[in-house]
């Protein structure tokens, strides 16, 4: 039998999730659009708060809103959902980004995105409450390659030198690439920040598809190599209907049953990265883990829109 190795790390009570989280018109198939919160740093926040039965874990959201309507919408939306809203930037002058989003029958999605006067790309920068030292607040930060495309280059140079800090200061740092082309300013910068994310990753939750198409590889076993060269030790590698693949050491033969009824794939990734991270963070094994977030994902992927209600879908 293999032996697992445990995720080495004093289990963490107050959790960070930093990103952009948006108002979002989901589409549906009579043409009418529901409004409704979303963003993928954000949707790991709130599965990751809606699966979790310890009522010590403190979960965070950290961006940037504005102070009109829509923003105060998405405030009520974060503490519903059992959110701490105390690091988030008000911004008088901006607004959240809005995005729209299109299903085909069999499930995949398209986006629109209307962004260019987001609050959420100034965080972190001046005048600001909200300042980077405030993530030493965290035993465990979670970020996208969204959130940190979105951000200046100086601000993202920052944020990089105080990971190190947190990392050395006992923290612990998720990312997960999520590589959307069009945030970046040229792919040679989304490589270079890509890579020195997962070579400060304790906990590395990349998609196959997002990381071949980044670095122009032609197989998972480039893909693989090349993780594991940048020091990426633990994990799990996404790969869609193929299933998730332990990063590290071997978790042995796993098999993932398939879904029949695929109706919207809006944040699966981001789900699974929820229940992986639950499962860490209870201190699971890294296959408990992976099961965790595949089943969760599962589950999402069986209903409309980015946040679903998870006792309605089996």
């Amino acid at each position: 039998m293999v032996q697992e190795k445990q995720f080495q790390m004093q289990r963490p009570t107050k959790i960070a999730c930093i990103g952009e989280v948006m108002i979002e018109l989901a589409t549906g198939l009579n043409g009418q659009a529901n409004i409704g919160v979303a963003g993928d740093t954000y949707n790991t926040a709130v599965y990751l708060r809606k699966i979790s039965d310890d009522d010590m874990l403190d979960v965070s959201y950290v961006t940037a809103l504005g102070e009109d309507s829509f923003s105060q919408k998405i405030i009520s939306q974060i503490k519903h959902h059992g959110i701490s809203t105390d690091h988030i930037e008000l911004r008088e002058d901006l607004m959240p980004g809005l995005y729209a989003i299109e299903t085909d029958e069999d499930g995949e999605r398209t986006f629109s995105y209307w962004r260019g006067q987001s609050a959420a790309k100034t965080l972190f920068q001046e005048p600001c409450k909200i300042r980077l030292d405030s993530i030493f607040d965290f035993d465990l930060i979670y970020i996208s390659g969204i959130s940190m495309a979105i951000l200046p280059n100086e601000t993202r140079v920052q944020l990089i030198d105080s990971f190190k800090e947190f990392r050395k200061k006992g923290g612990k740092l998720a990312f997960d690439s999520n590589y959307r082309p069009r945030l970046w300013e040229d792919v040679e910068t989304a490589r270079s920040v890509t890579m020195t994310m997962w070579s400060l990753a304790d906990i590395a939750l990349p998609s196959l598809d997002d990381e071949m198409a980044l670095f122009g590889e032609a197989s998972e076993a480039q893909t693989l190599q090349r993780l594991a060269d940048s020091g990426v030790a633990n994990g799990a590698l996404k790969r869609g209907v193929e299933g998730p693949l332990a990063l590290g050491e071997s978790t042995g033969d796993m098999t993932f049953e398939r879904v029949t009824n695929v109706v919207d794939t809006t944040a699966a990734g981001d789900s699974f990265n929820a229940g992986y991270l639950a499962a860490h963070i209870a201190g699971q094994s890294d296959s408990e883990a992976i099961l965790k977030g595949h089943e969760l994902a599962s589950k999402v992927i069986q209903a409309r829109g980015a946040i679903i209600d998870l006792d309605k879908v089996s």
